[in-house]
């Protein structure tokens, strides 16, 4: 590979695969196909759409212009993944001590976890929009086409049923992440 000069306009190209369509508006990238739809906040470059291409460019090739060009280029890749397959979490519901019940509240879109450490107040854990949650028995699965969103959302189960001030050695309930996209925990 060929370092660009520093003031060389450094661009990288993505071919956007049959299927999926993509607009720019303003400073943010819309892509979607069919039902699903996924929406990034652009900043510091500039991102076109040519023919079936999407063009990522800086003006100037400083170390700050590379890093966004290579994370949006990933940000952007990992879009094009979702909408051709949902990204999946795996969490399992684990108890010691207190036998939890965990549901999920659709209306409310947040997931609901009664009995946690024997608490009589329900512990909630907030369900981003357009994520879909299934819990069968003591596994709940976690599936949506924007990466950051089924993963903050699985976050959001675990951080919801933290054990604080208590030895976690013994304490050992919660809820934790099991399987991510390509990887079995």
């Amino acid at each position: 590979m060929v370092k660009p000069k520093k003031n060389d306009e450094l661009k990288r190209i993505i071919e956007l695969p049959e299927g999926i369509e993509a607009r720019v508006e303003g400073k943010e990238i819309i892509m979607k196909t069919g039902e699903a739809q996924i929406k990034r906040k652009i900043d510091v470059v500039e991102i076109k759409i040519e023919g079936k291409n999407i063009v990522i460019s800086a003006q100037r090739t400083t170390k700050k212009e590379r890093k966004m060009i290579s994370t949006y280029t990933a940000h952007i890749r990992n879009m094009i993944k979702g909408l051709k397959e949902k990204y999946l979490y795996k969490l399992k519901v684990c108890n010691v001590h207190f036998p939890m019940t965990v549901s999920v509240d659709k209306a409310k879109n947040e997931l609901i976890v009664k009995n946690f450490l024997g608490e009589k107040q329900q512990r909630k854990a907030k369900i981003l929009e357009g994520v879909e949650v299934k819990v069968e028995g003591a596994v709940i699965t976690v599936e949506s086409h924007d990466k950051e969103k089924a993963g903050q959302t699985a976050a959001n189960f675990e951080k919801a049923t933290k054990v604080r001030l208590r030895d976690r050695r013994i304490f050992q309930d919660g809820i934790f992440l099991t399987e991510k996209p390509g990887v079995i925990i």
